[in-house]
């Protein structure tokens, strides 16, 4: 049986009693963990933030938000998202399974809105930037709720919708600074309603290749929308390297998962994390199980 049948069989036999976790989503949706900061050059002449703005991450309300560990639980919590960094990290530097030049594109998405995917799409990026040898992107390419560009405070940023509309735009001129190293931030843009035809798009396919090639050493994540509730994430899906499917624990309906992973390419690594689970966790604990690793096709 595949790690991922095990998965499955693991989320059907869990309890419906609560876990106790910290609850994924923040208590209130407008909260702003970061603030974009405007620099002024020598002259004193204001520079635009797409410029060379910096975004200021302010980690307290990220914590507060349910976005972070409780301190006394933070390591924990980091440890977990190094074992679930490392197989996409290999797969991306060629040191995992063989792969094309998009393996460090990777998407994090769910089957239902509501099962951690933004709350797992921020720690593993922020575990990534710690890296000594990679830079991250975050890319907000949940068009429709653009949580990460609300949480971080950029949500009036030109972003991805703004770059793929604008062929005259530079890639180089949306992506924003922030006072973590190694971590950089493309917000969603303003709505659009044909935000699948645009992802969909030739423009989309060249805004890929510069962001997977233009530097050597870069993972791009994408906060993705729901498989299972918009257009979007199938589009998305298939020009991604890596796919990651969040399922959380006494919440996902299992046929909602299988349903969920009938759109995805099998011939691509499908990594499931096992959102709130209890069974590696003392009670009271805070974290992200990660619960079978490996592409769906081969069963690993």
């Amino acid at each position: 049986m595949s790690k991922i049948q095990d998965a499955l069989r693991k989320i059907q036999s869990v309890k419906t009693a609560p876990v106790e976790v910290v609850a994924i989503e923040p208590a209130d949706d407008s909260a702003s963990i970061g603030q974009v900061v405007d620099e002024r050059d020598a002259t004193g002449i204001r520079i635009k933030p797409t410029d060379g703005g910096l975004v200021m991450v302010n980690r307290e309300m990220l914590r507060d938000a349910g976005y972070l560990a409780p301190m006394e639980q933070e390591r924990h919590l980091a440890e977990q998202y190094r074992m679930l960094k490392r197989p996409l990290l290999n797969n991306a530097s060629g040191r995992g399974l063989e792969m094309g030049e998009e393996a460090n594109l990777i998407m994090v998405t769910s089957a239902l809105p509501g099962d951690g995917k933004t709350f797992n799409c921020i720690n593993l990026a922020l575990s990534m930037a710690v890296e000594k040898d990679v830079s991250v992107l975050l890319v907000d390419a949940d068009v429709a709720k653009p949580h990460v560009s609300q949480l971080f405070g950029i949500e009036q940023q030109p972003g991805l919708t703004d770059l793929l509309k604008d062929k005259g735009r530079d890639v180089d001129s949306v992506v924003l600074r922030t006072d973590i190293p190694g971590l950089r931030i493309l917000s969603a843009g303003c709505h659009d309603e044909h935000a699948t035809e645009l992802l969909a798009s030739r423009r989309m396919e060249k805004v890929l290749g510069v962001l997977s090639k233009a530097y050597s050493d870069r993972i791009v994540i994408f906060d993705s929308p729901p498989i299972l509730a918009t257009s979007e994430s199938h589009v998305l899906a298939n020009q991604m390297g890596q796919i990651v499917m969040v399922v959380c624990a006494a919440r996902t309906p299992q046929k909602a998962v299988l349903d969920a992973l009938d759109f995805l390419d099998e011939s691509k690594p499908i990594n499931l994390i096992f959102n709130q689970s209890a069974s590696r966790l003392g009670a009271g604990e805070y974290g992200s199980d990660q619960y079978g690793y490996g592409s769906r096709s081969t069963g690993e």
